[in-house]
């Protein structure tokens, strides 16, 4: 017997771990109670052959593992879970004709988290048909082609590479790949796609074999609300809000300052520490640094109006002080100049608070060290 319903009406494209312990964890937790759309077809876009053997795990029937180890609330937590959610795993090399089948009849929802080369314009992407050398942007305009030729329902795309209003990059050069295709193509994307702006944030440490991954407790996906917008499930790590920019501004002057800080504090002193927790471990390091949320960051966040601001310093201390997690202070440490001015010279300009610390950092930034 046939049915109407879609098989799977979640279309994936990206195999990383992120997504792995991200989107289809939340979606096999969500598909246990009732509250997802539906399953995933995974697709491997880059045609690597070195891969298969985890594509083909990613659908195993038992699913695979997830394991979440860290802080949450000063608790430690650490636990295994099966993630469910990929019924099927194909790759653009060889099942393109049947990932073209299914964008054109069973997704409801194009998901990606591909690497940054995948969005690296190629010269294969002017072509007028599906090249394995296309960028993914080309390709999801192939697989739209496809829906529009087979009655164009419309269909939401939900990028989660952290590229800045992620949504409309990607809606921007689909339209500028569609024009010179079809007029028609271009016009219907315009009318009946809906391209959806996130942010996605978790920290996922290790790879599990042949799929799988080891990541934190704290996960977040947020979503920003736009007319139609369907959501891939419900799940206490989804958050719909009405603009990204508020997500934006904690991760950015509350973790992400928190991670610079450490570092100049680190190099000022000549640390021989190798990862944040090593630091956050040291009762004064982690002193000064909750003195300097308390006395300087917090306040630009409550004068503007950011009640949660507290809530997520918590949270980010406790992400810092991961036990599980090797985070190396000599990777943050990358293009250290530029952080600084992005991370806290950015604040100071927005919160306009007196700031002593925060001033003198970006007043006497280090330079780049060597590779930068």
């Amino acid at each position: 017997m046939t049915t109407s319903l879609p098989i799977t009406p979640i279309l994936q494209f990206g195999t990383s771990r992120f997504l792995q312990a991200h989107a289809d964890l939340f979606l096999s937790e969500a598909l246990a109670q009732g509250r997802a759309l539906g399953p995933v077809t995974v697709v491997q876009s880059s045609g690597d052959a070195g891969r298969r053997g985890r594509l083909a795990a990613l659908a195993a029937q038992d699913g695979f593992a997830v394991r979440v180890q860290g802080l949450e609330d000063g608790q430690t937590v650490s636990f295994e879970t099966r993630v469910t959610s990929i019924r099927r795993a194909l790759t653009t090399a060889e099942d393109w004709s049947e990932i073209c089948r299914i964008a054109a009849e069973e997704a409801e929802i194009v998901l990606s988290n591909t690497s940054e080369s995948g969005w690296t314009v190629q010269p294969a992407d002017s072509g007028p048909e599906f090249d394995q050398a296309m960028s993914y942007p080309a390709k999801l305009t192939q697989l739209l082609r496809a829906r529009f030729r087979a009655g164009g329902r419309p269909v939401q795309v939900m990028p989660t590479e952290l590229i800045a209003r992620n949504g409309e990059t990607l809606r921007a050069r689909v339209l500028a790949l569609a024009a010179p295709l079809d007029p028609g193509l271009a016009d219907w994307i315009g009318r009946e796609v809906r391209f959806v702006n996130s942010l996605v944030d978790r920290i996922v440490s290790a790879p599990l074999e042949p799929a799988g991954a080891v990541a934190e407790p704290y996960a977040l996906w947020a979503i920003e609300d736009c007319p139609g917008l369907v959501l891939p499930c419900r799940h206490p790590a989804v958050q719909v809000v009405a603009d990204l920019d508020r997500i934006e501004k904690l991760k950015l002057h509350i973790l992400n300052l928190g991670h610079t800080w450490l570092v100049a504090d680190w190099q000022a002193r000549g640390g021989a520490e190798t990862f944040v927790r090593e630091l956050m471990a040291d009762p004064a390091i982690r002193a000064r640094l909750l003195a300097l949320y308390t006395h300087e960051v917090l306040p630009g966040f409550a004068a503007r109006g950011f009640a949660e601001a507290p809530a997520y310093v918590a949270a980010t201390l406790d992400r810092f002080a991961n036990p599980f997690l090797d985070h190396r202070l000599s990777d943050i440490a990358q293009n250290h100049a530029e952080k600084v001015s992005r991370r806290i010279g950015a604040f100071l300009r927005w919160s306009g608070s007196d700031c002593p610390q925060l001033q003198a950092l970006a007043g006497h930034s280090p330079q780049p060290t060597p590779g930068d």
